[in-house]
């Protein structure tokens, strides 16, 4: 559940996600490291770098990702939404592109983040 209601008061109203849509919560912004040691501020812009997010809830026709797996996706791709202020973006299952979960490991690319 997610706590909703301008009004102050502290209901509770169950979401669903409808179809093949992702509901996920992004990554804090904060200031990352090249490889060289470079800081580089969150307020950097990244031509064309994909962003990292954790599902938090999944629609009845998402396949291949599951709640709690975290997925890369084109952050200019993306709706945005405000639950009492925390910041969510709902994609589709098929602006995702890769899944980063434990669960993975059998028959895994041999990738690892």
């Amino acid at each position: 559940m997610i706590d909703a209601g301008p009004n102050g008061r502290d209901d509770k109203l169950p979401v669903k996600m409808l179809n093949d849509r992702l509901l996920v919560k992004l990554e804090a912004d904060s200031e990352r490291r090249s490889s060289g040691g470079i800081l580089i501020p969150a307020t950097a812009e990244m031509a064309k770098r994909l962003a990292w997010a954790e599902v938090v809830a999944a629609g009845p026709h998402v396949r291949t990702v599951e709640v709690g797996d975290n997925v890369l996706f084109n952050p200019s791709d993306r709706y945005e939404v405000e639950v009492r202020g925390e910041d969510y973006v709902i994609l589709r299952e098929r602006d995702v592109h890769a899944v980063a979960a434990k669960r993975l490991e059998e028959g895994s690319t041999g990738l690892y983040l």
